[in-house]
């Protein structure tokens, strides 16, 4: 049945012989909804624009739509400003001073009272039924665009310039891959249909159970234990590493003139500020130097770089009681590297072919798996259209994507409109208004993209990792548990993991965190002389793999220094969540028995795919950069060529996924 809105607009501003556009139809109605007009009051105002521009009432085009939009926008803004001055006026002429109770900052000479928009009209009637038509994509596998939400940001945002007005569809750029790793590799075309069958053998390698802990009930005593276990544990691994004996071993804070190997955690003498070379401590543990912390000097050693929380083994000596003179840091052990059996890298080879019915053109080599990894926000700042989420699953869709791993936040706690509870659902959600919870606002908002792409590529595997900032999760603290799917209508296939969690992709272990961890140690770590490795993003990255631990910073950075979210850009005061931590179950933090062939790590830094150790560490970036469109990493995963000659002794073979992956970091 033919959206009587979508015919009045073609009536009104189409022709005789050509129907508009349906990129056309989504900016008029994106007009009609920012500024609450019917199609014939718009019809008016577009006559208007006509004469002012001395023009015939020329075709709608997508150019001459957004020119039109521009000047109401433009118009809007004149008039808040025009009414804001003459509030000014009016306040001067009555001797008003600042007054101390102003909600906001941004509001403390209250220029904005009584100040009427579209957005703030719209507030006041909540909850109206309004008709919201949605273009369909056009060319996408995904025939019927998911519904969304109709609501924008209000516009006195706009008028404030919090938030400045955005179109998605406006974005520069799309498309553009922004680096590559391992260019050598073909990208190959994507096949013509999808595959039979999963090409996808899914193991889990952490404990998903593990991860169902009570949170907000963390004992003292129970997180001195894990902090002090952690360091006792590096001992063993270090004296291993490093052949030596256990007389080696000492504690820091003993004056003596015998050189010692001291293992301890970094931290710094003062609660505030950075940390640096003046309040640069170690702490040790109860079994090793009964949990004194002591003064370090770095003076003598070339370089140095550390950060609080970090587990270090340090050569040297305390000969006056008052401070450890290190003169040498050494090197911590490593986890081994994946590997498989020839055996069982053959049957995953052969998997890759998808089938016995499955149409490979090469009989020697297997089409490669295509695995998608993304992160959220979904959604811009101004709206919950989920228009990236969107066009990221048409993408999927379009290319038949083995695996899609998308990280949390879905429904972001930190977002403008979730904060305050100024929006709607879509009119095609049917629910009951006093039991609708945030599981319903994902339910009609994340859901239905995610169940399409079931339906465009039935064997596609889909995993959701969560995040801290995850309304929908009721598990609020990291390590977390998976939220569960108990409302949410997600498809049977759609799997949902832990936050951390390790787990193998046919043979390729992968390890993935929505905690950004590489924020928080490039900010917070101290480095001095001359270093091994200059560049910071792969600093970060190595200190995961080098401390086994998704998470090794302790304590977190300071919520206040987090970069800003969007609820804090509208002036909401509240600080950023921050990491969360549970001390008592940070174990479940770590990695498990070998180093990741993928290390899969969002972060507010710039997107990057790098070789670090052996580990392929993605930082897929953002989905949404809360003002603008964010991106995305695909990997190209070619088969590995198997000899029993590249096997080595009892048969394993090692996996060197980072010399047979392509990786794309993409602009959405």
């Amino acid at each position: 049945m033919a959206d009587p809105v979508v015919a009045e607009l073609n009536e009104r501003f189409g022709t005789a012989n050509a129907e508009l556009s349906p990129d056309v139809i989504y900016e008029l109605q994106s007009i009609m909804r920012l500024h609450e007009l019917g199609v014939q009051d718009m019809f008016f105002k577009w006559e208007s624009y006509c004469i002012k521009m001395d023009m015939d009432q020329p075709k709608m085009t997508m150019g001459t739509v957004r020119r039109f939009k521009q000047d109401l926008q433009d118009t809007l803004e004149r008039a808040n400003r025009a009414q804001a001055l003459e509030q000014v006026k009016c306040e001067k002429k009555l001797g008003g001073t600042p007054r101390p109770g102003a909600r906001n900052n941004s509001d403390v000479f209250g220029m904005l009272d009584g100040l009427t928009t579209p957005a703030a009209r719209r507030a006041a009637k909540l909850g109206s039924a309004r008709k919201t038509p949605m273009g369909t994509p056009i060319g996408s596998r995904l025939k019927n665009e998911p519904v969304s939400s109709p609501m924008k940001l209000e516009a006195q945002l706009d008028a404030m310039g919090a938030i400045p007005a955005s179109s998605f569809k406006d974005r520069q750029n799309a498309g553009e891959v922004i680096e590559i790793l391992n260019e050598n590799l073909p990208a190959p075309e994507p096949p013509i249909a999808p595959f039979g069958e999963s090409r996808i053998k899914l193991t889990a390698a952490s404990d998903q159970k593990k991860l169902g802990y009570k949170p907000l009930a963390m004992k003292l005593s129970e997180t001195s234990e894990i902090l002090d276990d952690r360091i006792d544990e590096f001992t063993v691994l270090v004296q291993e590493h490093h052949n030596l004996e256990e007389s080696a071993f000492g504690s820091a804070a003993l004056q003596s003139t015998t050189e010692i190997v001291a293992v301890g955690r970094i931290a710094s003498d003062s609660s505030e500020g950075k940390l640096n070379a003046a309040s640069l401590v170690l702490e040790t543990s109860r079994r090793t130097g009964g949990g004194f912390r002591v003064p370090l000097n770095v003076s003598k050693i070339r370089g140095y770089q550390f950060f609080p929380g970090q587990i270090v083994a340090l050569r040297g000596t305390n000969t006056t009681g008052r401070e450890f003179l290190i003169s040498q840091v050494l090197r911590m052990p490593l986890m081994p590297n994946a590997a498989s059996t020839f055996e069982t890298m053959a049957a995953h080879r052969e998997r890759l072919r998808g089938g016995p019915d499955a149409m490979d053109t090469d009989d020697e080599n297997p089409m490669p798996l295509n695995i998608i990894f993304a992160s959220g926000p979904y959604t811009a700042d101004d709206n919950l259209d989920f228009e990236p989420l969107h066009t990221l699953i048409n993408e999927a869709a379009d290319t038949y994507a083995d695996a899609v791993v998308l990280a949390g936040p879905f429904i972001d706690a930190e977002h403008p409109l979730i904060a305050s509870g100024d929006f709607d659902l879509p009119e095609e959600a049917v629910y009951d208004p006093d039991s609708a919870t945030m599981s319903t606002v994902f339910k009609y908002l994340i859901s239905p993209a995610l169940n399409r792409l079931v339906s465009a590529n039935p064997h596609v595997t889909i995993l959701l990792v969560p995040s801290v900032r995850d309304v929908i999760d009721k598990h609020v603290s990291w390590p977390q548990d998976a939220f569960s799917r108990k409302e949410l209508g997600l498809h049977k296939s759609i799997k949902i993991i832990g936050n951390p969690m390790t787990l193998s992709l046919n043979e390729t272990v992968v390890g993935i965190s929505s905690q950004d961890a590489l924020w928080e140690l490039k900010h917070e770590e101290l480095v001095g002389g001359a270093v091994e490795d200059p560049n910071a993003l792969s600093r970060a990255a190595r200190y995961l793999i080098e401390q086994r631990h998704y998470f090794p910073l302790f304590p977190p950075t300071d919520r206040t220094k987090l970069p800003k979210t969007g609820r804090q850009a509208v002036g909401d005061g509240q600080a950023a969540p921050g990491a969360m931590l549970d001390v008592s179950y940070l174990k479940l933090g770590e990695m498990v028995n070998v180093r990741p062939d993928v290390l899969v790590v969002p972060s507010a830094m710039p997107p990057f795919a790098k070789v670090i150790e052996s580990v392929l560490v993605i930082n897929p970036g953002y989905l949404s950069q809360r003002k603008r469109a964010g991106t995305y990493a695909r990997m190209t995963l070619y088969p590995p060529t198997l000899s029993e000659a590249d096997a080595a002794p009892g048969g394993m073979v090692a996996h060197r996924v980072f010399e047979r992956a392509r990786v794309e970091v993409t602009r959405i």
